[in-house]
């Protein structure tokens, strides 16, 4: 059985039952910035990363409710071109509708983006926790964070991650998208940590909070260079890390 956006059901659940499992010290954590991205539909991936693409959606766009229609339209545009860079009046021509309709959904551009990252977050979360628990020992599957990353690193529509290029583009007193991507973030490393303290490795949630930063790095330098090979450089990190943490 498959839901929203042809993710598997299986998927959708190990992202909410992670998103379940936060515990205090994750909430507490100084999180800064968390990895996200529109994903599309491609070839020589894995079923669970199959998600329909957003420019030819199952069913004609004129039946497509205008929220969906405004959310599709603002995705693509926002992780392209970014969020300052895209005004009302482009997303409303992409999402074939009008203001007054944007305004009455969701309240302001504002509304807008929030409803954009908390979906690419979601959709995200359930690709990558999907991918990681693919079988196997624990240890074994941190230790398929960079192979994971590199799948996503070497997509032509990989634009980085909405959550950081956000809270990048915001105004830094503003603590709103910092704190939407904390709540992203919390959710990954909630299972990140769940995997070390499985895996009996010494003070998994620092564990955790450790290899979520060579994440947020690796995605950086992925956009910034355009070369995937920023995940073997995070493959190798991130295993040291395990190997210390086991040792």
């Amino acid at each position: 059985m498959t839901t929203q956006r042809g993710w598997s059901r299986a998927a959708l659940d190990a992202s909410e039952s992670a998103e379940d499992s936060i515990t205090p010290a994750h909430r507490n954590a100084d999180f800064r910035v968390s990895p996200a991205v529109a994903i599309h539909r491609t070839t020589g991936v894995s079923e669970a990363m199959q998600v329909v693409d957003r420019t030819a959606t199952e069913e004609p766009r004129e039946l497509s409710p205008p929220r969906e229609r405004l959310i599709e339209a603002a995705t693509r545009l926002f992780c392209r071109y970014g969020v300052n860079s895209i005004g009302v009046d482009a997303i409303v021509e992409a999402a074939n509708t009008a203001k007054t309709t944007l305004y009455k959904v969701f309240g302001s551009k504002d509304g807008l983006v929030e409803a954009v990252l908390e979906r690419e977050g979601r959709t995200w979360r359930a690709w990558f926790l999907n991918e990681l628990e693919g079988g196997g020992a624990p240890i074994d599957r941190l230790r398929r964070i960079g192979p994971i990353l590199k799948i996503w690193f070497g997509r032509d529509d990989f634009y980085g991650c909405p959550f950081i290029n956000a809270v990048a583009e915001s105004d830094k007193s503003d603590d709103r998208m910092r704190s939407l991507a904390i709540a992203h973030k919390q959710v990954v490393l909630a299972r990140l940590s769940e995997l070390a303290r499985e895996a009996g490795l010494a003070d998994p949630d620092q564990v955790a909070h450790t290899l979520g930063i060579v994440i947020d790095g690796a995605i950086v330098a992925a956009l910034i260079t355009r070369n995937p090979g920023a995940a073997d450089a995070a493959d190798r990190a991130c295993k040291a890390i395990l190997s210390a943490a086991a040792a």
